[in-house]
């Protein structure tokens, strides 16, 4: 890869500046594509974006960038899209700083802007060593999320429809699915979410395979399908069902028909249940029956010690003493019978007749 530095000046930089919305960024007479397709979307907030102007109006040096310079002689930025779009905006009249637009400030003052001069590497190289700069660029800078790396490394057409869906502020995976997903769409949580799901958490896998496709309608389907299937299963929405591993329950079961009313009842009644520290587990629960996922409240060891006592060190079932640290709390009435985690449900049981007991 052949590498040059360059000056370019502000005017310059934001001379053709246009934000297309979905038909892309670009800058430079148009001939620098400022949002290539692996590139995540514009995530300064106001405090970084003034920081940037502040640097550039008291002519303090900006970190380099790099372009990627094309065979045709376009360009395409590899490292410093929020910078630039920083500036541009500025010199657009799309924000204000203290009340102070571009527009607003003296004469003097915007040509000082617009001389400031940016130092850009100019990179010529394959497509494929493009990417491996902006992987190995972008750890010093704001770390990238693995799955921006991902929608680098596989980049294409089909990355680029499927962030139309998943990447985008209020997108319409956003629209559907915020009350479920955790994350931020523009930092890609939604999509690497919709791709472990239908991946079955073989992310990299299913983007090589698909990376060449015309479009990741499939994806999006699938993403609708599960947001569908969670919302006639528990039909009442609760801030609990935010970040549960909702693709993995689809695709385990899907094919199943449950009693949507007794569900219901039941995650009211575990959610008031003090015993359940984990309200999130409700859900998985509710369909695998796997305790697991409740982390039900364990007896204390000021619980145990009382309970020892009244026991005189003996284990209820077999009779015999044993120190304590050899016993284990056990529910008198079980918890899925309605059993408490407190002193009056609590019996101690050595090791060997509580594992008997929990076989049954």
């Amino acid at each position: 890869m052949n590498i040059e530095l360059k000056q370019i000046s502000v005017r310059d930089l934001t001379n053709g500046y246009k934000d297309n919305g979905e038909g892309g960024v670009v800058g430079y007479r148009g001939k620098l594509d400022i949002r290539p397709p692996y590139q995540r979307e514009f995530i300064y907030k106001d405090k970084q974006r003034n920081a940037v102007i502040d640097t550039v109006t008291k002519n303090f040096p900006l970190n380099v960038m790099y372009w990627a310079v094309h065979e045709d002689g376009n360009f395409e930025i590899i490292d410093g899209q929020q910078r630039t779009v920083s500036i541009c905006q500025y010199v657009n009249n799309d924000f204000s700083i203290d009340g102070m637009a571009f527009h607003n400030l003296q004469k003097d003052k915007q040509e000082q802007i617009l001389n400031y001069k940016l130092m850009v590497y100019f990179c010529e190289g394959k497509g494929s060593e493009r990417l491996k700069w902006f992987e190995t660029i972008n750890i010093a800078g704001e770390e990238l999320t693995d799955q921006e790396l991902k929608n680098a490394v596989y980049s294409g057409i089909w990355v680029t429809d499927a962030k139309k869906y998943f990447s985008k502020t209020n997108c319409v995976a956003h629209q559907i699915g915020s009350d479920y997903l955790n994350g931020s769409a523009i930092r890609q949580d939604y999509l690497e979410t919709a791709i472990k799901w239908i991946s079955e958490g073989e992310i990299k896998n299913y983007m090589s395979k698909h990376q060449h496709d015309q479009n990741a309608l499939p994806l999006w389907q699938y993403f609708q399908d599960v947001i569908t299937w969670v919302e006639g299963t528990f039909t009442k929405k609760r801030k609990f069902m935010k970040g549960v591993d909702w693709g993995t329950l689809y695709n385990q079961f899907k094919d199943e028909t449950f009693d949507t009313d007794k569900i219901e009842k039941e995650t009211a009644l575990f959610i008031l249940d003090d015993d359940v520290t984990n309200k999130k587990g409700i859900y998985p629960y509710l369909l695998t029956r796997n305790k697991k996922y409740l982390n039900i409240r364990a007896f204390t060891p000021a619980m145990k010690q009382k309970v020892y006592e009244k026991q005189k060190g003996k284990c209820v079932k077999c009779k015999k003493e044993f120190a304590l640290k050899d016993m284990e709390a056990d529910h008198i009435t079980p918890w899925h019978e309605g059993g408490k985690t407190n002193e009056e449900n609590c019996q101690l049981l050595c090791k060997e007749d509580n594992r008997r007991k929990s076989g049954k």
